[in-house]
Formats: C-alpha cells, structure tokens, sequence
C-alpha cells in the first residue's frame, strides 16, 4: 500500500486527525496549516504537529512545501484527507486551487484520481459550503461531515471520534474495529 496524505487544517476537530494519525501510524505523511496547527494546540492539549508525528511514526511535511513527496503525482500516494476541512480549503479545492501543500496535494489526488476525503466541521454550513461540497462531491471526493452516529451507543467522547475515524478508514479500504457495527439485529 501506499502513503495516506493526512492534512490537519484550521477548522474545530482537529482531534479526529490526530486521531486517524495515530492509527494510520507510519503509513502517513501529515501536513499541517497554520490554522490547524493554531486549532490543534487549543484543542488537543498543546500537541504540536512535531510531537503528533514523533508519537505516531508518521512523516512531517511543510505546507510551504509544494515541492514535497505528496504533491506529486507520480508519488505512491493512495490518498489524500483532509480532517478536519476547514471551510477556507473546501472553499480552495472547489476553486482549484493549490497555493500550499495541502490544497496541491488534494488537487493532485483529483487529477490523478486518487482517493480524496474530506471531513468538514462546521455548524451551520453556509450556502456556499453546501454548494462547494456539492460541487467536490461532483468530481469524485467524499465527503464525511464529523457529524458522529449515536446508535452505536457511545460512551465517551473517544467513542465518538472514533465513529467518525472508522468511517474516514472504511473508505480507505482499511480494516478497523473502532466501533461497533450496525448488524440489523439491534432493535429486534
């Protein structure tokens, strides 16, 4: 297999990424905004991005880097996700739009047709949001709100990132166990 491209942006939720950084582990290279580096200190107890990758394994690249491995099409990239997407990188990607290495890499992922997924965290979603996701949709990305589900029962916080984190693997093609899953048989 090849590497996942994990972009951290500024929207809230930045704990779903480094949540999917510690499962992806050494199978991912992490670019970081200076937004979501901003929101990922705030919310994440002060983790830098330097720390998440020394926890996990995973390959730090500079998002001033658009030279870097994953913004190059002819790289063994399976795919790129942005998570959380913050309204600004959803709007730049529906522009095409790719002035950093987080915005190239997914244009990349486009063009080559890799797969491409996004985690918006917003509440309400603007018009315009809904209409650059639409449009995102259109070409291709998924698209996975952070909007986690409540019938598996949850019981922590962790339980819920979760639910989100073993959708964004599901469609990477990765096996998880993360959450239980929906049998039919629940309400029997």
């Amino acid at each position: 297999m090849g590497e996942i491209v994990l972009v951290i942006s500024g929207a809230s939720g930045a704990i779903y990424g480094v949540r999917l950084a510690e499962i992806l582990g050494s199978d991912a290279r992490i670019v970081v905004t200076e937004s979501g580096r901003l929101t990922m200190a705030h919310e994440c107890e002060g983790l830098t991005p330097e720390q998440l990758v020394e926890k996990t394994g995973a390959i730090l690249e500079n998002n001033d880097d658009i030279a870097a491995k994953s913004a190059s099409g002819s790289a063994a990239i399976d795919a790129v996700v942005i998570c959380p997407c913050s309204g600004t990188t959803l709007g730049k990607l529906a522009a095409g739009i790719g002035d950093n290495l987080a915005t190239r890499s997914a244009i990349v992922a486009m063009k080559e047709r890799r797969n491409l997924i996004i985690v918006p965290r917003e509440a309400p979603y603007a018009t315009v949001h809904l209409e650059n996701m639409a449009k995102l949709s259109g070409w291709g990305v998924t698209v996975i709100p952070a909007s986690p589900g409540f019938y598996n029962l949850p019981q922590s916080m962790d339980d819920l990132i979760d639910f989100i984190v073993a959708r964004i693997l599901d469609h990477l093609g990765r096996d998880n166990d993360l959450t239980k899953r929906w049998t039919g048989e629940e309400l029997q």
